[in-house]
């Protein structure tokens, strides 16, 4: 068979500027263009060494008419008053030199586009076994991020930031699990592969196994052109809170009404489980003295509480069925100056104490839906990764600290769980929003296990994918451990961190401008961030967009887990493929 033929060249290798390895400029032939992303590669020759061919992107192109003076000398040349003409000149940021001989490219070199084999080279896409498809290039051909720097092998870890609302992190992050999931790169890793996925906006996540209605031919085509099929999330489990004052535990939505399980702990659970710390999970809390007296309690309340029916428990002779009630119990226990030194500490001042119940009861409104006694024990009320792929856990009706408690609370207990089971299966932990559960400053339970996550976590399988407005407002460890950096629309402000030091300065000032869909990804092999645009969302985002429910099931199914599952009116929006 013949190799397809070389492009002819788009322009030349400028000599009134200077070229380095790192950098050059390309002066375009008249009817040809080069824009932003553009894939280049030129040879030269070099003795001792051959053929050295430089790769790059292009980074900046400017126009401008040679032989003009002055501003006004525009209206002239257009006139045909006085001769000049138009030049472009394109600005390279060198991405492979191959073989490794850094030398400049030399004035007068031909400049083409890379295509095929050669655009595989410039992007090191040649060089990677598992490739993941995270979108389409301004060329048209798929972009791809090593799955070594996904999986932990070399790195892991995914920081996406964006303005809220136009720059489509959720998006982009559901979208890169899919493309993780479905594109076959895990191979039989992707039995054990699961994600966890926290929504605080709104029920838009509670749809992710039903057809997109508005996905078109155009769409479809693009997910084509990355091998991947236009369908939903195929194996999806749904949990939200249950009903403010509902006796049944009703999950708390009003757009799915099946096929989503209502979540809670009991106060059992809260207290052989040691979750009171999660209670305190603002950032400033951990600083402050009345720490001990919440380590201190929840050691207590783990030796001396005996569960009992429904959840409740027996403490000291008081059985307590509601969180209210253990709140009043532990407050009357700090009274009493004779117990006070059994729970709060010999040496514990009686401020310290006021300053953790003041706390405490604060959390009394937030909390009491979701740490219960008085409801009967359902199947599949614990939030699980392990009966689906792909585990969304809905908090947009929860107040900010109960959401901080179930992502600190649930966090804890996979990674504990991962820690036993070993690092054989991917957990894919997606959090929106990271800003606010490990923000730069201060300390805090939630906090310190998105810490461990960031820096052990791809040791135990566990992968963070964080998205947030401001990367500038989280903290640096975590961004620092991520090796894949995503970039949608920014802030002006916000775009001149250094946190985005990684940007060159043309896609600095393109990411203020950005359009939905459009991201800027780095990640470690690649010098120079490549811009991708990611196709529609396949699945729907919103009831709106529904095409209607699965018709079949996989087996993992969420029936046995939502309490209307026997009514006969719910039978077909119940055979949902999880």
């Amino acid at each position: 068979m013949s190799s397809p033929p070389t492009p002819s060249p788009v322009g030349l290798v400028v000599g009134t500027e200077d070229s380095t390895p790192l950098q050059f400029c390309v002066a375009l032939q008249p009817g040809e263009y080069l824009q932003l992303d553009d894939v280049v590669v030129t040879q030269r020759s070099v003795p001792g060494h051959g053929a050295v061919t430089t790769s790059g992107v292009v980074t900046e192109v400017r126009a401008r008419h040679e032989g003009a003076t002055f501003g006004s000398d525009v209206f002239l040349i257009a006139d045909g008053v006085l001769p000049a003409q138009v030049q472009e000149v394109a600005e390279i940021t060198t991405t492979r030199v191959e073989p490794e001989v850094y030398v400049p490219p030399t004035p007068g070199s031909p400049v083409r586009r890379a295509t095929g084999h050669e655009r595989a080279q410039a992007l090191y896409f040649d060089k990677m076994d598992l490739k993941v498809p995270v979108g389409l290039g301004r060329d048209g051909e798929p972009i791809f991020v090593n799955l070594e720097f996904l999986d932990g092998t070399r790195g892991g870890h995914v920081s996406i930031s964006g303005i809220s609302g136009v720059a489509t992190k959720t998006s982009f992050a559901l979208f890169l699990l899919y493309s993780i999931f479905r594109s076959g790169v895990l191979g039989r890793r992707a039995v054990n592969a699961k994600a966890l996925v926290f929504s605080v906006k709104g029920e838009d996540l509670l749809f992710l196994d039903h057809a997109n209605a508005r996905l078109d031919d155009e769409q479809r085509a693009r997910y084509a052109r990355l091998n991947l099929p236009a369908s939903p999330f195929s194996s999806a489990g749904f949990f939200a809170p249950p009903t403010p004052d509902d006796p049944t535990g009703r999950p708390y939505v009003s757009g799915r009404t099946s096929g989503v399980a209502a979540f809670w702990w009991t106060l059992a659970e809260f207290c052989s489980g040691e979750l009171l710390p999660f209670v305190f999970a603002d950032a400033e809390d951990e600083r402050n003295q009345y720490t001990m007296v919440i380590h201190q309690v929840a050691a207590r309340l783990k030796r001396v509480a005996v569960p009992v029916a429904d959840g409740a428990v027996v403490v000291e002779g008081q059985t307590l069925r509601s969180y209210d009630a253990l709140v009043e119990f532990v407050a009357d226990r700090l009274a009493d100056e004779d117990a006070r030194r059994d729970w709060a500490g010999p040496v514990t001042g009686i401020g310290t104490v006021n300053a953790f119940l003041r706390r405490l009861r604060s959390s009394l409104k937030p909390l009491r839906t979701i740490v219960r006694g008085d409801l009967a024990d359902a199947p599949g009320r614990r939030v699980s990764t392990e009966n689906q792929q792909v585990t969304v856990v809905d908090l947009h009706n929860l107040p900010e600290r109960a959401q901080r408690f179930v992502v600190g609370v649930v966090l804890a207990a996979e990674t504990a769980r991962k820690e036993q089971a070993g690092a054989a299966g991917l957990l894919f932990t997606m959090i929106d929003e990271l800003n606010k559960y490990a923000p730069r400053e201060g300390s805090s339970p939630i906090k310190e296990v998105l810490l461990d996550i960031a820096e052990r976590g791809r040791s135990l399988g566990i992968i963070l994918i964080g998205a947030q407005q401001t990367a500038s407002e989280v903290e640096r460890r975590i961004v620092s451990n991520s090796s894949i950096k995503v970039v949608g629309r920014l802030d002006p402000a916000e775009a001149g961190r250094p946190e985005y030091g990684f940007l060159p300065p043309s896609q600095r000032a393109r990411a203020v401008l950005a359009k939905p869909g459009t991201m800027f990804v780095s990640q470690p092999e690649i010098p120079v961030p490549l811009a991708v645009e990611f196709p529609f969302p396949a699945w729907a985002t919103r009831l709106s967009e529904s095409a209607g429910a699965p018709a079949s099931t996989n087996g993992h199914a969420a029936t046995a887990r939502d309490p209307f599952a026997r009514l006969p009116a719910g039978a077909e929006d119940d055979d949902a493929p999880f």
